[in-house]
């Protein structure tokens, strides 16, 4: 099948060509992203392959249709970018990527909370220039302390494993409860309880328009000041504005995101040489107790990998006929 593959970068060519081995099928590699302005490039091709800051709303899926685009191929977990009705209503069937290396986000995640815990990142920057000193450095220890998941998915469940080896309390908000957290010990509890009540609040749910702005000014202002907040799920479960006034008022201990509700003008691109136009984002990267990192927390080569064999596989169910198992909607 002929696939146009869009935010293509080099490490998407060469993990797709690997699973593409036999040649089985046509991939061009596009860099554009997928939207509105760009949706007509897609003319022709079968199927479409994108990413999660591709825009796959009901303006785009009317043009890919119209161009006889019949299968949209997400290579990522999360389809909060692809307008579901639409497509169901002009006959686009749309497959995802539901579970690639849960333990590349989880080990992300507690490579942030260790960081905002030790205060690493201001420490590199200080023996860079050569200074030494220990003062301001001084850092908290994550054993004897409360973390609250926030979702316990797949990516959740394994966050919760891994700490359980740090001799924390754990607590846990989600619809459904896992099994495996609570064999590990895990306390359900309400979202207002985990937030009044942990040291350190990760999330790890989908963004829903339930989930949307889960972190607001009202949760904020229920956390601990002492309190930690690490997001590598969905830049929009937090409401940033509101969370810089917590972090400027000191209502909170420290931040650290891989993932921004507007990142689609800035994650995966060189903008070294530009002048930063998001004031909003400029101003998170002034605050001292914040850690940012642009959306890597998937990005290892085993999930590389998965991603590559699972995205070709459901084009390859799609082509055959056959039963879709990662189709959504």
């Amino acid at each position: 099948m002929r696939v146009g593959v869009f935010s293509s970068k080099r490490y998407d060519r060469d993990s797709l060509t690997a699973a593409n081995g036999s040649g089985q099928h046509r991939l061009d590699f596009l860099e554009a992203r997928l939207a509105g302005e760009t949706a007509s490039i897609a003319a022709r091709y079968p199927a479409v392959c994108v990413f999660v800051n591709d825009r796959v709303d009901a303006g785009v899926l009317a043009t890919l249709a119209a161009g006889e685009t019949r299968l949209v191929a997400l290579r990522c977990a999360g389809f909060n970018n692809v307008d579901l009705e639409a497509a169901r209503r002009l006959g686009v069937t749309v497959a995802r990527v539901p579970a690639y290396s849960p333990y590349a986000v989880a080990e992300h995640t507690l490579a942030l909370i260790l960081t905002l815990e030790r205060k690493i990142h201001r420490s590199l920057s200080r023996v860079r220039e050569g200074n030494f000193s220990l003062e301001g450095l001084l850092g908290t220890e994550l054993h004897g302390s409360t973390v609250g998941i926030v979702g316990t998915g797949r990516i959740g469940a394994t966050v919760a494993r891994v700490l359980s080896g740090f001799g924390v309390t754990l607590l846990a908000f989600d619809v459904q409860r896992s099994a495996e957290c609570e064999a590990l010990g895990v306390r359900y509890v309400g979202i207002d309880e985990l937030l009044r009540a942990s040291d350190v609040v990760t999330l790890h749910c989908p963004l829903t328009p339930e989930t949307r702005h889960l972190l607001d000014e009202r949760r904020l202002a229920t956390l601990r000041p002492t309190a930690l907040v690490v997001n590598t799920s969905r830049g929009a479960l937090i409401d940033t504005p509101a969370m810089i006034e917590a972090l400027k008022g000191g209502r909170l201990r420290g931040l650290a995101i891989d993932v921004y509700e507007e990142e689609d003008s800035l994650f995966f691109e060189d903008h070294s040489a530009d002048v930063m136009q998001d004031d909003t984002f400029a101003r998170l990267l002034t605050l001292p107790n914040v850690v940012v990192t642009g959306h890597q927390a998937f990005f290892t080569d085993k999930a590389l990998a998965e991603i590559a064999r699972t995205t070709l596989d459901n084009i390859s169910a799609f082509e055959r006929g056959g039963p879709m198992p990662n189709r959504i909607g």
